[in-house]
């Protein structure tokens, strides 16, 4: 009877062994299975995290809210000089014929360059003694816009003033951030009263 409380011993040693590993390996299982969910979802908060701090470390853009509107409607057109009320002019009654868009280094008659914000241009005007340094900047700025002019204009309120249809900005050089933000705006915006119109193909020849 001995031999058979021995042999009945050692089997039941065996399958308590063999319990033993089985629990372990479903621990080991459990744990593999936690890290395979866990490991995606910290690399998703991992990007997330990067992704807002990117974000955030996005700096705010250039406000124009010290940009001023008019209420002047298009299509007024006149043979005859004009006295503008704003200086330099943002809309109101102008040429028949359009200023062509670019660079020029002199004065541009008002009543075209109005014309050309009628369809979409941005004027920008800068006082005749600006640093040369300066005014080659607004032509880097302007450079690849094809819906702007450029020019010299004397009796500013501002050396820089941004000129779109019915909006203006006044800036104190050509280093003001908001330069890039108003042509961003309304090179083309929903300003333009006679938007696709051309710029080109009418009076004026720009140097640039």
């Amino acid at each position: 009877m001995a031999g058979t409380k021995d042999g009945t011993g050692a089997a039941a040693e065996r399958a308590a062994r063999v319990a033993a590993m089985q629990r372990a390996e479903k621990a080991r299982a459990r744990r593999r299975r936690v890290l395979l969910v866990a490991l995606p979802s910290a690399v998703v908060v991992g990007i997330a995290a990067t992704v807002v701090a990117v974000i955030a470390n996005q700096p705010e853009p250039p406000s124009l809210a010290a940009v001023t509107t008019f209420q002047y409607t298009g299509g007024q057109h006149t043979e005859e000089p004009v006295q503008y009320a704003e200086n330099p002019p943002v809309g109101g009654e102008h040429a028949p014929v359009w200023l062509n868009c670019g660079i020029y280094d002199a004065p541009v008659p008002n009543e075209n360059a109005v014309h050309s914000m009628e369809h979409g241009a941005v004027w920008i005007t800068y006082s005749p003694d600006l640093p040369a340094e300066q005014v080659e900047q607004l032509e880097e700025a302007v450079a690849q816009e094809t819906y702007t002019v450029l020019s010299p204009y004397e009796g500013l309120p501002s050396p820089v003033v941004l000129s779109a249809w019915n909006n203006q900005l006044p800036v104190p050089d050509a280093d003001d951030p908001r330069i890039g933000a108003f042509l961003a705006k309304f090179v083309q915006g929903a300003q333009t009263p006679e938007p696709g119109a051309l710029c080109s193909q009418g009076v004026g020849t720009p140097t640039g």
